[in-house]
């Protein structure tokens, strides 16, 4: 059974940087295209950027171009989401997902609160 863990959130001022790390137990990475959403107060939850094949492209919602890196590491089996120059729009519940193929895996969420 494939497992998300994440962590890394917390509370930053206008401008810092956080790190959201997302173990994945239960497979493999190799196998496996991973990404990031986020929820907004009282709204919907919204795309941030995905990391998929074996060649690891990305792709990432405008918002955040230029100031999201989404990684991950084979040997630790743990995708990230390096994140910088963070606004207060930013503020959000951070979700890492799996593409299972049949499904989509959601984690529990971490939350990001940015300080203007």
């Amino acid at each position: 059974q494939v497992q998300l863990a994440e962590s890394g959130g917390g509370l930053v001022q206008a401008g810092g940087s956080l790190r959201l790390s997302c173990a994945v137990s239960g497979r493999t990475l190799v196998s496996l295209n991973m990404g990031w959403y986020r929820q907004h107060p009282g709204k919907g939850r919204e795309f941030v950027a995905r990391i998929v094949g074996s060649e690891s492209n990305t792709d990432y919602a405008d918002s955040v171009k230029g100031r999201f890196t989404i990684s991950r590491d084979i040997a630790k089996n743990t995708v990230y989401l390096q994140m910088n120059n963070l606004k207060p729009e930013d503020t959000a519940i951070y979700y890492c997902i799996a593409n299972l193929g049949v499904s989509i895996l959601w984690g529990q969420g971490t939350q990001v609160t940015v300080s203007s």
